[in-house]
């Protein structure tokens, strides 16, 4: 199989971390979203949504958007599990998944900034708040959730989850838009529990080929 991602992408950083604990090894490759190489015409015939990460299996077909690609990976290769057994811990866990992958990142992320400074002349300073002040409401919610119950040493229980997958990347992303998790104890502790782990760290932007200062 063939990952096409970025390095910043916390959709890609999802499906890498997921990839990593259960062990699968693909060949990974890029395209710059700032450089805007994922809006090429050859990209556009993978990826109608000209967006990453895609996965390219091994007979050709193309799976997009990270929720499903990792949903995809635990249907396939079901050991470490990503989701809880039970029905309402599975609930829970993607409910806590899309926090962030559905309210949070879609309205923070590159497109949506570029946009509010092309057409609406917003300086870098105001779509720097603007992204802050929806990772700020995100998080609030999701610490409060966490606080609610079922959260172990990880998000739900003691084994990271998808929630978890998805909630690494989006606190490096917090990290570059200057949001203070001071705020937010839990996801902080949840976050330091799971950069311990070598299938995040390994996962992270740093650490990826394509990686840039």
């Amino acid at each position: 199989m063939k990952l096409i991602g970025y390095f910043r992408s916390s959709a890609a950083f999802r499906v890498r971390i997921a990839l990593n604990l259960k062990g699968i090894v693909v060949e990974h490759a890029s395209r710059h979203l700032r450089r805007g190489e994922q809006s090429s015409s050859d990209y556009a015939a993978i990826n109608p949504q000209k967006l990453v990460p895609a996965l390219v299996l091994d007979d050709g077909q193309v799976l997009t958007q990270s929720m499903a690609i990792m949903e995809y990976l635990e249907e396939t290769h079901p050991e470490p599990p990503l989701l809880p057994k039970d029905p309402v811990g599975r609930a829970r866990v993607r409910s806590l998944s899309l926090i962030v992958s559905a309210d949070i990142h879609p309205i923070q992320n590159l497109r949506v900034m570029a946009y509010l400074r092309q057409k609406f002349e917003q300086t870098e300073e105001s779509a720097f708040t603007w992204s802050r002040h929806w990772i700020e409401t995100g998080f609030d919610a999701y610490e409060a959730t966490l606080k609610q119950g079922g959260t172990g040493t990880f998000s739900h229980g003691d084994q990271p989850t998808m929630a978890d997958m998805c909630l690494v990347p989006q606190v490096f992303n917090a990290a570059r838009f200057k949001v203070d998790m001071q705020r937010y104890p839990l996801i902080q502790r949840i976050h330091e529990a799971c950069m311990r782990l070598p299938a995040f760290d390994a996962a992270q932007p740093s650490r990826q080929p394509d990686a840039e200062p």
